[in-house]
């Protein structure tokens, strides 16, 4: 703020001397706050939207099946506690959640407008569809109903389909984890790849080259500063940790197999 205040100073300066400086001074000044309050009402504009549209969507899915039941109903207010909604933002996405079960609720509508107010960000529609994968997966299961609205939902947004099985394989293992069962070295191997959305094939350098992409794409500290909500922050740092381990996993796996 301060070099935007000299920068406007100087060049009043140059026109109009010591009262100049003043004046551009303040006008930098001015200039600045007017950015600052501009960029903040976007960020919060972006925030507000994803909440509504995450759980208008979410509304939809869940009754993908022809159905909503108390299950599902039940992991949406878990979202709610666990996205750290307030009073206002709770009752935002209660009335998003019951429009996205409305029989007329517009899909496509909905994700064109997710992707306007996201800027089509790939780390912001990722995220998006991680929080559905989330909500329906909840029970470890993903139905072929919901699988499917799931692709439609990814297509909406841009995404490839091996999206979807990336962020299947990354709840399989971390509810996999979760219960204490054990996995295959070779099931895990292969959820580690989707996850990372490579092929066993990849070299070393590529593969070390794809983490470091990644990792950069879905740092919790970048999407907050591209308009993430705060309180979305604990799901970006899960994904960034998933993605940290199936690396592992593959390098381990190559490693012994050396």
């Amino acid at each position: 703020m301060l070099f935007a205040i000299i920068i406007g100073g100087l060049i009043g300066y140059a026109f109009g001397k010591f009262p100049g400086f003043l004046a551009g001074a303040a006008l930098g000044a001015f200039l600045l706050n007017r950015a600052k309050s501009r960029l903040l009402g976007k960020l919060q504009n972006i925030q507000s939207g994803f909440i509504e549209s995450v759980f208008a969507v979410m509304g939809a899915l869940c009754k993908a099946d022809g159905v909503v039941s108390e299950d599902e109903i039940q992991v949406a207010e878990a979202m709610f506690v666990r996205f750290r909604l307030n009073e206002a933002q709770r009752e935002t996405a209660k009335a998003a959640f019951s429009r996205g079960k409305d029989s007329g609720f517009d899909l496509d509508a909905e994700l064109d407008h997710f992707l306007r107010i996201s800027g089509r960000q790939p780390a912001f529609l990722q995220m998006f569809l991680q929080v559905q994968v989330s909500a329906v997966a909840a029970d470890g299961v993903v139905h072929p109903a919901e699988h499917d609205m799931l692709v439609r939902i990814a297509r909406g947004l841009g995404l490839p389909e091996s999206q979807v099985d990336q962020l299947e394989a990354m709840l399989r293992g971390s509810h996999a984890g979760q219960a204490g069962s054990q996995r295959s070295t070779a099931q895990q191997n292969d959820d580690a790849y989707k996850i990372l959305g490579v092929s066993p094939s990849i070299s070393d350098a590529e593969l070390k080259k794809v983490y470091r992409k990644l990792m950069s794409e879905n740092h919790p500290d970048k999407l907050a500063g591209r308009g993430l909500p705060e309180s979305m922050r604990e799901m970006a740092e899960e994904r960034t940790q998933e993605i940290t381990h199936a690396y592992d996993v593959i390098k381990e796996s190559r490693k012994n197999s050396a």
